[in-house]
């Protein structure tokens, strides 16, 4: 322990505002892991990277609302001493349910086109996203909404939302941002999904991505063992 227990975990306290069961757990049996822990936490919340604090907890409160996190109130507080207003709360609320809810139009995309020739589902989807987010910034409301499904595991709906995002202009350092705040609430494989959807993106030629986006994505041998192993689909 490189300290005495009580003493580390009120540094932890200090330093967050609260303490949760699992960094005493870790203190007590796996200090070294609270450490990398605690420093990754460090880096990825509460050091100030591209985001604003207002844009950062923004996503923040889509990301708790979609998974559920109760216990995530700390980041309200956080929020309003940024900037943040409950009118601004309330296109949070709205846009991230209609991204919960954004399966009904791939549904009717994917089953029901042929009958609704004039209908485009997701020129919809878009037209419901922009309303939704009235009362907020079109980007942040848009980097919020691929957060919310980078954490829920909807890669269809993660894609409708970088095609649109990009159509708004979208600061991709913000967005990579946003996802990344993905990684505790959705899981790191979540995020690598992620990474990879938006890849196929840029690949396929639909969107206008920068020269760093689009080398990053080209780049190839980023299909992790499988490729390495020769077992599997390969990256290409």
């Amino acid at each position: 322990m490189p300290m005495d227990l009580a003493d580390y975990l009120n540094d932890i306290r200090d330093k967050r505002g609260y303490l949760l069961p699992h960094h005493g757990l870790m203190a007590v049996s796996m200090p070294a892991l609270l450490d990398a822990y605690d420093a990754l936490y460090t880096e990825l919340t509460l050091k100030d990277r591209v985001l604003t604090k207002h844009g950062h907890e923004f996503v923040w409160m889509a990301i708790l609302i979609a998974s559920k996190e109760a216990i995530g109130t700390h980041h309200i507080p956080r929020d309003l001493d940024a900037g943040g207003t409950e009118d601004e709360f309330q296109a949070i609320l709205r846009s991230t349910a209609l991204a919960m809810g954004s399966s009904s139009h791939r549904f009717v995309n994917e089953h029901w086109q042929e009958h609704l020739a004039g209908l485009n589902p997701f020129a919809a989807y878009v037209d419901a996203f922009q309303r939704a987010a009235e009362g907020a910034d079109r980007g942040l409301a848009h980097m919020a909404a691929a957060a919310v499904f980078t954490t829920l595991g909807d890669w269809a709906g993660l894609e409708w939302q970088l095609l649109a995002a990009y159509a708004d202009d979208i600061d991709e350092t913000g967005l990579a941002e946003a996802l990344s705040l993905t990684m505790f609430p959705g899981g790191v494989p979540n995020f690598v999904e992620a990474a990879d959807v938006w890849r196929q993106v840029v690949m396929s030629g639909r969107v206008d991505a920068s020269p760093e986006i689009r080398t990053w994505a080209e780049l190839t041998g980023q299909g992790g063992f499988n490729e390495a192993s020769g077992i599997g689909p390969q990256d290409s």
